[in-house]
């Protein structure tokens, strides 16, 4: 491993002090770096998703002549494929950035199933893409050695290369400017309650990280029917539009969709396709601890967002923001008799969870046992 102090001096050696991204556990303690250490040496963009990263980069790079780097979890690499090919690159505008990219799912390395598919494809999707890569090693010298290739990359053809980082890199960083906030709902506390408030029929759609892990563990722990829940492990961003479209299809069942502020963000775009078909059984829930909390505790934007502002002029019906139990509880009651699309915005505490138990069987076993529940329902 090597320390972020040595990682970031051998960058700005050339440079590169430019930072956008999205967090992924792989960076986390380096993203703990770059939190301390911003400012006008530093500077460091949290995007709202990989593709916006990889445009910062390019404004940032025709504003200075400099390169940026953009940092991503390989699964967000994915949703980089329209940006490096019609904006970066080198036979389009030719926009040198550095990639830094976490390789979860590494063939033959234990990983969540999500990352299987990604972490067996990246590289052979890079060689596609016609986008050069090192897998560095975390050794001064050999990051030294990658750096000069790629400088001397970016001189010659102008486009994006990619550095892949393997797990347990970095050392551990201890942050000197520790994340908090002042609210004191847990976002366990805040499922539990929600889901025992639920009637019988209805179904929840659960966003990636540690809520669908919090939603599995409540159902577990209560023997309660798993197949009920569609837990939406990966493709983050993507539960409120799973619940729209299962809304629509099953609209004599309320659907639950439990939503991160990191994730709702991510996929802002949702808000207005759920205003416009307007399905009256639908209830959005964002639980907002303005942190990226799964992959190391990285803030979101979350703090400049009016997220019941959005939903109001996007239709929905009716919104609420919740910070206490009595407020949370108040919100459900009221909820009951009134049509969807419903948000409900719950602030909550940040660093609020310890070890969370990851769904015990197959992604698409529990797919399985959802999709027959539903084809059994009128």
């Amino acid at each position: 491993m090597i320390s972020c102090e040595e990682f970031f001096k051998i960058l700005n050696e050339h440079n590169l002090t430019f930072f956008t991204g999205i967090p992924d556990s792989t960076f986390k303690d380096l993203m703990k770096f770059l939190t301390d250490n911003h400012s006008e040496n530093l500077e460091n963009i949290i995007a709202c998703n990989e593709c916006e990263a990889i445009a910062i980069a390019s404004g940032y790079h025709l504003a200075t002549n400099k390169i940026g780097v953009v940092y991503m979890q390989n699964s967000g690499f994915g949703k980089t494929v329209n940006p490096l090919t019609s904006l970066c690159d080198p036979e389009v505008y030719s926009i040198p950035i550095l990639l830094m990219v976490g390789w979860r799912g590494e063939p033959d390395k234990m990983d969540a199933p999500q990352h299987k598919k990604m972490g067996k494809i990246m590289l052979p999707l890079m060689e596609t893409l016609q986008i050069p890569y090192a897998v560095l090693e975390p050794k001064g010298q050999e990051i030294e050695k990658a750096l000069n290739k790629a400088l001397k990359y970016f001189t010659k053809k102008k486009g994006p290369y990619i550095f892949i980082f393997r797990r347990n890199f970095f050392q551990e960083y201890e942050m000197k400017y520790v994340l908090s906030n002042k609210y004191n709902l847990t976002t366990k506390e805040v499922i539990q309650i929600i889901l025992d408030s639920l009637s019988n029929n209805d179904i929840v759609v659960s966003t990636t990280g540690y809520i669908s892990r919090i939603v599995f563990e409540y159902r577990e722990s209560n023997k309660k029917d798993h197949y009920k829940s569609f837990y939406n492990i990966g493709s983050m961003g993507c539960a409120s539009s799973i619940g729209l479209s299962i809304a629509l299809q099953k609209p004599k069942n309320r659907i639950i969709v439990f939503d991160g502020d990191g994730a709702a963000i991510m996929q802002m775009g949702a808000f207005s396709t759920i205003g416009k078909y307007s399905p009256s059984n639908f209830v959005h829930i964002i639980i907002d601890n303005e942190a990226h909390e799964s992959t190391g505790g990285q803030p979101t934007n979350s703090t400049s967002i009016k997220f019941i502002d959005i939903a109001r002029a996007s239709n929905y019906k009716w919104s609420a923001k919740v910070q206490t139990k009595e407020e949370l509880i108040e919100s459900l009651d009221h909820m009951k008799n009134r049509n969807g699309p419903i948000l409900i915005l719950i602030k909550t505490k940040l660093h609020s969870e310890s070890y969370l138990k990851r769904p015990n069987k197959l992604p698409k076993e529990y797919k399985e046992e959802f999709m027959n529940y539903l084809l059994d329902l009128c």
